[in-house]
């Protein structure tokens, strides 16, 4: 009987490249650490790394509702959101959803990634003009290219440029973020709205980061601004200020959601949301809109934050929001920003390649209710004492 061989299970050579490239990275780049990882939290540390801004994560009430729902369905419900009607509990919670934003009608989706690439394939079409904020959310960039329309870059925040832009190449779709994640910088909205409108062009906002933060009720920015009737598409992540995870598109024509759903490929070819996600969301709905002191207690601490470092001569590279970001430079430079914001127990995230230029790593830090007043004063000290620049 002759031996048999056994197939070596590893990928075939002209398919390793990428991991070599990646493990030569760890070795030249990092010497041999991750740039994500640094070292474990105490007991006494002050997290900022996380976007639970609302500190609802681990609200009783939100507990309680997912696991009475997990008793009752467990994870029934396994199918596509497309076949969903009648008075489905998803069904409802788009309606109380879109109510809340202001909005005629809104579709949730599997993530906030699967908001932004569904809405963009079933939006746009090949050389349909796509102008994008260059700090957009990746999400809206890969929707845009899958939908394979023709891309513009526009510089941040510059509505000049964006004019010129639509000027030259015709009406399009425009693509921004309410709160930027990477800086915590907030778009014109405004302007970019006036420009939309003058311009024939359809205007996507993404308020992952301003949904449940902003407005008298957590209704986001733009409803906070009043310009609701002047944006065609608001889009979110939910597992931000909602703790959750899930998606939603706040959409200006009811219509529009049945087209979504049939032709969104995200959403003919996922499963719809869970029985428990859809009770915790409902329950953290309720809560935004009733604890409005959560968002004054946010705003409170951002604001003390940033004219705190701005005094100390911290760049905070246009932040007015609850995001902060301290610009480091290369992975090496931000690991050993993070390795000492860590020593005196201050845990960002850090952004680095592909998520930032090779050059403009960064440590973001997310404020949230939930921090102590103590705990934002050691954070303001350990930020002058590691990141303010030298005295002349």
């Amino acid at each position: 009987m002759k031996p048999t061989t056994t197939p070596d299970p590893r990928l075939p050579k002209s398919f390793q490249r990428g991991i070599e490239r990646h493990m030569e990275r760890v070795r030249r780049d990092w010497d041999g650490r991750h740039p994500l990882h640094g070292s474990l939290p105490g007991p006494d540390a002050v997290m900022v790394n996380h976007n639970d801004y609302l500190a609802l994560a681990r609200h009783p009430r939100i507990v309680k509702a997912m696991t009475e729902a997990l008793d009752t369905h467990g994870t029934d419900a396994l199918m596509s959101g497309v076949f969903l009607h009648g008075d489905h509990p998803q069904l409802r919670l788009e309606r109380e959803l879109a109510a809340h934003m202001g909005s005629p009608a809104g579709i949730l989706c599997q993530s906030g990634w699967a908001a932004n690439t569904g809405l963009l394939q079933t939006l746009a079409g090949p050389g349909t003009p796509v102008y994008i904020d260059m700090l957009a959310h990746m999400s809206l960039w890969e929707g845009a290219r899958i939908a394979g329309a023709t891309l513009h870059r526009v510089r941040h925040n510059d509505t000049d440029h964006l004019r010129r832009r639509i000027t030259d190449h015709g009406p399009g779709v425009i693509l921004v973020d309410s709160v930027y994640s990477t800086d915590g910088s907030t778009c014109p909205l405004a302007e970019t709205a006036t420009l939309a409108g003058e311009h024939g062009c359809v205007l996507v906002v993404d308020e992952s980061h301003s949904l449940g933060t902003h407005g008298r009720l957590g209704e986001g920015m733009c409803a906070e601004l009043g310009l609701t009737g002047r944006i065609h598409f608001r889009t979110a992540s939910l597992s931000k200020a909602f703790a959750g995870r899930a998606g939603f598109i706040a959409s200006c024509d009811e219509d529009f959601t049945d087209h979504f759903k049939m032709g969104s490929h995200p959403a003919v070819f996922s499963s719809t949301l869970l029985p428990h996600d859809l009770a915790g969301l409902t329950e953290t709905l309720a809560l935004i809109r009733e604890d409005t002191w959560r968002r004054t207690r946010l705003h409170t601490i951002a604001a003390h934050v940033r004219e705190e470092l701005g005094a100390a001569g911290l760049d905070l590279n246009g932040s007015r929001s609850h995001i902060l970001s301290l610009v480091a430079g290369d992975e090496q430079q931000v690991m050993s920003l993070r390795d000492a914001l860590e020593r005196d127990g201050v845990f960002g995230s850090v952004f680095c390649p592909p998520a930032t230029p090779r050059t403009r790593s960064l440590v973001r830090l997310s404020l949230h209710a939930a921090l102590t007043d103590a705990q934002v004063e050691h954070l303001v000290t350990t930020c002058v004492r590691r990141y303010a620049p030298a005295p002349n």
